[in-house]
């Protein structure tokens, strides 16, 4: 479900909203200018009681309900698909889709059928999240790939030397996905769970990697902390430049120092470390 609100405020309040949709179930938000935000929830919870009852609330009395309208299962990258281009990064890595023929000039030649999920190492965030992982030693260590979508990262990760990857998304479509693209891949021993941070629950890693979004970043921000081994490395992105500082500071919070970042088109991927 797609879900349209009209805020007349400052972006604080637009901040509080997001951040009450998260406890409700909303798993991801688009903000368009001037006031326009849109929210999004699986069909089976979306409740409109829930948000008559929240703008009830005197703090949104600025914020008015537009619209809320389902939409359709499908194939968002069809449109593009034919016109699909393979990916370098770091003159190293090359990412490809199955009607590309393998290049063995490549030290990593990936193959990645996107089909509804985030990752084709088009967007910038993806492509600057690849770069960084050229920068951090890989060998040995137990990484995560949290928000993992086509699972691109998790593989990178792996074929950089990781003794164990685990790659989790809360999308069902994501799940399947990331799942056939580690086979595609040859790295089967990659673990694919379907969840949110929750799962993160008592388990640690070396390398925990999150292109998710700004809004669940933060909220999740203690969990990724709390799994990190210290002296981890920590890799965000899906966020804009002008929010790298809140980043950091929620970084700070919990033991978390910025290292440093790369930007593109706005864009931003950092790096911290425990």
């Amino acid at each position: 479900m797609e879900l349209t609100l009209k805020i007349n405020a400052d972006t604080s309040v637009s901040d509080l909203m997001i951040s009450e949709l998260l406890k409700l179930g909303y798993e991801s938000f688009m903000e368009e200018e001037p006031d326009i935000l849109k929210a999004y929830i699986s069909t089976e919870q979306f409740q409109i009681d829930h948000i008559y009852r929240l703008l009830s609330n005197d703090l949104y009395r600025m914020v008015s309900f537009v619209q809320a309208e389902p939409l359709p299962d499908q194939n968002w990258n069809a449109s593009w698909e034919a016109s699909y281009e393979a990916v370098v990064i770091n003159d190293r890595c090359r990412i490809r889709a199955p009607f590309h023929a393998k290049d063995p000039s490549f030290e990593f030649d990936l193959l990645i059928e996107p089909k509804m999920s985030f990752g084709t190492a088009h967007h910038e965030t993806t492509a600057q999240m690849l770069q960084l992982l050229f920068d951090i030693p890989l060998a040995g260590k137990k990484v995560l790939d949290m928000g993992c979508g086509t699972a691109v990262l998790a593989i990178l990760a792996r074929k950089l030397g990781a003794s164990e990857v685990v790659a989790i998304d809360n999308d069902p479509w994501a799940y399947r996905n990331a799942s056939e693209n580690i086979l595609l891949n040859e790295e089967p021993d990659i673990i694919v769970e379907e969840g949110d941070a929750a799962l993160l629950i008592g388990r640690v890693f070396d390398v925990i990697i999150a292109n998710i979004n700004r809004q669940i970043l933060l909220h999740d921000m203690g969990s990724y902390a709390t799994s990190l081994t210290e002296k981890g490395y920590l890799l965000l992105s899906g966020f804009y430049t002008e929010d790298l500082e809140m980043i950091q500071q929620e970084a700070t919070h919990y033991n978390l120092k910025y290292v440093r970042h790369e930007s593109k088109n706005n864009w931003v991927a950092a790096m911290f470390v425990k």
